[in-house]
């Protein structure tokens, strides 16, 4: 179990809504992180949240000041709903953050959430084959304006002329790229299999619930089957809610293929006071 332990890193998920909908309190919370051990911070993208008023943080702009305030840990937003983002512009900004932070950045990507309130209500389409056919056109603009070489794309929705984007991300050979998907949907773990990453959630499983691990190790056994000869580091991200020293939970998840644990924080766990501390107490792996 200890080896299998040792194979896991473990990040802090933390909303961008609500009590958390105030940027100075994220990076707070992300440095008190970085001094617990965490290995990683992740921040929620919505743009509005259930209810007309609540407060929310830009979360690009929280994770450049979380960037700035921190020196170790992965950041990122899980995750950002690239359908409702200009690719290019979304290229310029990531690469210009993964320079900020060292080469510390993840970009996480999916449909969005909340297609009324945060499609619909900004008219753009919420339908899901429309988002899911924005986002693959995305991912393609921005690994290839990341490359620093010329790139042009054509596309369904998107059409960008011949152009070159430097400064490149320091990360090489890109800012790793994790796809969230919900389990048993195949589309989003065939497009997880492209690039970097998987961040599964799946189906039947409540907010507060955790997939047994078989159904964790037939999500990555979908996704490794169409990654073909790919050797890359692939990584399998499951979110969940620990009580601190819950290494026997984390190890479960690791051998069914899981390689990051984000602990997933918010109001629905108790107040901001209740989260700090479960933060300080640190990673769930922690002996």
């Amino acid at each position: 179990m200890t080896e299998s332990i040792e194979r896991v890193q473990c990040a802090v998920g933390l909303p961008n809504v609500g009590e958390y909908g105030d940027p100075r309190l994220l990076v707070e919370l992300a440095g008190l992180a970085e001094q617990a051990g965490w290995g990683g911070v992740f921040v929620w993208d919505h743009i509005a949240y259930r209810e007309s008023g609540w407060p929310v943080a830009d979360p690009y702009v929280t994770v450049a000041a979380i960037a700035a305030a921190t020196r170790q840990v992965r950041i990122g937003v899980m995750v950002t709903a690239l359908a409702r983002r200009r690719p290019w512009k979304f290229a310029r900004e990531t690469a210009s953050l993964d320079l900020l932070s060292g080469g510390r950045l993840v970009v996480g990507v999916g449909l969005g959430s909340q297609p009324q309130h945060e499609f619909a209500y900004f008219g753009e389409d919420p339908d899901p084959r429309v988002r899911a056919e924005r986002l693959d056109e995305g991912l393609e603009i921005v690994a290839g304006l990341w490359s620093g070489e010329p790139f042009a794309y054509s596309g369904r929705h998107y059409s960008v002329r011949e152009t070159v984007f430097v400064p490149r991300p320091l990360q090489r050979p890109r800012v790793p790229i994790w796809v969230a998907g919900r389990w048993p949907a195949r589309r989003p773990f065939r497009r997880a299999a492209r690039f970097d990453g998987m961040f599964p959630t799946f189906e039947g499983v409540g907010h507060a619930e955790l997939p047994a691990p078989e159904q964790l190790r037939a999500a990555v056994d979908f996704a490794q089957s169409h990654r073909g000869a790919a050797v890359a580091p692939f990584a399998v991200v499951l979110e969940g809610q620990s009580d601190g020293r819950d290494t026997e939970l984390v190890a479960r998840y690791v051998e069914a293929g899981m390689t990051w644990w984000i602990e997933k924080l918010g109001w629905f766990r108790g107040s901001v006071e209740l989260n700090r501390r479960r933060i300080e107490r640190g990673p769930p792996t922690a002996l």
